[in-house]
Order: C-alpha cells, then sequence, then structure tokens
C-alpha cells in the first residue's frame, strides 16, 4: 500500500477537514488539546469545507481547518512545512483576528467565545523544551494567575515525536505518529485505532481518483522546492556572514544556517531532501544547484539508495 505524506495540505485537509470524517477531527482534537474530562468535544462544525478545486491554487506551505466545538469555542487546527520567517507573529494575529471578529459594533464583549490555535509543525520550535506538545495561553508573570482562557495556542512539534510504531502507548502518540510517519508507511498497522485505519483508508493511494493524486504529486514538488530553496539561501547566508564577519545580525543567520542544514548532523536530513525532490522528478543539475553540490555528488548520493 501506498499512503499520501499528511504533512502537505491536500492530504491533510482530506482527513480533518470533511464532513464524512468528522468523527476523525472530534478525536485527533480531544487527544491533544487539554480539556477537563466533562468538556471533551462531542460534536463540532467545519468551516470551509475541503474542495479540490480551492486547493489546485494554493501556493504556500501551510493549510488550516477550521471548527466550531459544541461548546461554540473556534479552533483552526495548521499545518505547517517550513519555517517561514515571522510564522508565530503569524500564529497569533490569526488567533486574535478570530477571536475579534465575532463581534458587531453594538454588541457586548461577554458575548466573545474562546479561540484554541492549534499548529501541527515540521520543524523544531522551541529548542529549549523537549515536550512535543506545548500549550501557551495569558497568566500572570510572576504568579501565574489566570488571565482568560479564550486565547490559547498549541503546538505540535513532529520532530521532536520519537516513538516508533511497536512504542505507541496513547490515542495522542497514535495521531502523532500518523501526521509524521503515514506517507513512509505500507500497511496499515493493528495497533493502530479505528479512527486512525479510517484515516490511512482516507489517504490510501488506491482510493483516490487521477485528479486527487496529480493534486499531491504537484504539491509536494511545490514543498520539495521549497525546502531546497530555504536551504540554499542559508548556505548562501552562511557564506555572506563568512565573507562580512561579525555584524550581529549576520551572526544569527550564521547560527540559523548551521543549524537547519550545514552543520553536521544536519546532512541527513539534506539527503532525505535530496531523494524526495528526485522522486518527485527534479533533475539532479537543478537539485544540485539547490544544496550547492555537483551533480556527479547528487547522483552518487541516489545510487547509495537502494530501489531507487
Amino acid at each position: 500500500m501506498n499512503f499520501l505524506d499528511v504533512k502537505t495540505d491536500y492530504a491533510f485537509k482530506k482527513v480533518f477537514g470533511t464532513e464524512e470524517n468528522k468523527p476523525l477531527l472530534i478525536d485527533f482534537l480531544n487527544s491533544i488539546i487539554d480539556f477537563k474530562d466533562d468538556a471533551k468535544i462531542k460534536d463540532l462544525e467545519i468551516i470551509d469545507p475541503y474542495n479540490i478545486p480551492m486547493l489546485k491554487g494554493m501556493k504556500d506551505t501551510f493549510v488550516d481547518v477550521k471548527a466550531k466545538l459544541d461548546n461554540n469555542t473556534k479552533v483552526i487546527i495548521e499545518m505547517q512545512v517550513l519555517n517561514n520567517e515571522g510564522f508565530e507573529k503569524r500564529v497569533l494575529y490569526n488567533a486574535a483576528k478570530n477571536y475579534s471578529i465575532q463581534l458587531n459594533k453594538a454588541e457586548d464583549y461577554h458575548l466573545l467565545n474562546p479561540v484554541i490555535a492549534l499548529s501541527i509543525v515540521d520543524f523544531t520550535m522551541f529548542k529549549d523544551s523537549k515536550k512535543v506538545i506545548t500549550h501557551f495561553k495569558l497568566l500572570e508573570k510572576n504568579e501565574f494567575i489566570d488571565y482568560s482562557d479564550d486565547i490559547e495556542l498549541i503546538f505540535v512539534e513532529l520532530p521532536k515525536f520519537k516513538k516508533q510504531l511497536e512504542e505507541l502507548e496513547t490515542i495522542q502518540d497514535q495521531w502523532i505518529y500518523f501526521i509524521k510517519n503515514a506517507g513512509s508507511l505500507e500497511f496499515v498497522p493493528k495497533n493502530l485505532n479505528n479512527h486512525i485505519k479510517q484515516a490511512l483508508q482516507t489517504v490510501n493511494e488506491a482510493n483516490l481518483t487521477k485528479d486527487e493524486l496529480e493534486i499531491q504529486h504537484k504539491r509536494k514538488d511545490f514543498i520539495a522546492v521549497q525546502r531546497l530553496a530555504v536551504l540554499k539561501a542559508k548556505k548562501d547566508g552562511h557564506k555572506q556572514g563568512l565573507r562580512e564577519g561579525k555584524e550581529e545580525g549576520l551572526k544569527e543567520g550564521i547560527e540559523k544556517g548551521i543549524e537547519k542544514g550545514i552543520e553536521k548532523g544536519r546532512e541527513d536530513e539534506r539527503k532525505q531532501l535530496i531523494i524526495n525532490a528526485y522522486r518527485n522528478g527534479m533533475p539532479t543539475n537543478l537539485i544540485g544547484s539547490f544544496v550547492g553540490l555537483e551533480e556527479e555528488e547528487i547522483i552518487s548520493i541516489l545510487k547509495s539508495v537502494e530501489n531507487l
């Protein structure tokens, strides 16, 4: 079996943004969001459900699914694959905007309902924390007194999730594993719950139309090119920083460049990007120009991979 990579916008929205899969979204949110037992989601309304024509025109590296819960809380679920500049501010801005637009001019503030921004990211955001899931809300600075629960930010950092299939203990583990690894699975694991098995069937390539597969492949191509462009930009910034020296802004650029792909220990990531780009049809000479390697080196890396 071959399954779509759920980290791409098309597959993510197909799993979590359709009416027929609403039970999957409910199960996923109940596993991730820290609700009290008596406040678990029983029902929700998906806002702007998935449709193919809308996704065909998307030219970005993130997608969101919006839902209104049975207690009128609004949840914005976003899948983000690249750590674009200003991402943290955009998450906060979107949460605040969705909170503020609830009221018309003449309405009272007590009518405002909570907003939860749940961001699933394919990169590390909080380097000082080993937690896969982090929750943020308004608290008093020193005594941590709650000001309001009306705006909550939740981040799921996929690179920090290291559990293998046999190590999954909770429904939360299973959902994070599914999002991170669905695209590399070759069968439906027996130890996953029924909702996640249904999610895998949703992204099983055998159950998709030719048009749906074409959209997915184009989106993977787009994201692969964006990743390579980011690596190239960081490497160029590294070289420029070495030439121009000690200016503080360039030092920060150098550090980020080293951490994201230049420093020893990140070569595996670059190798995987090369493989993915090749499998998605990108010529070897173009791959080489993006990552700063000669075409011969690209070919050598590709030959070292079995069944390529």
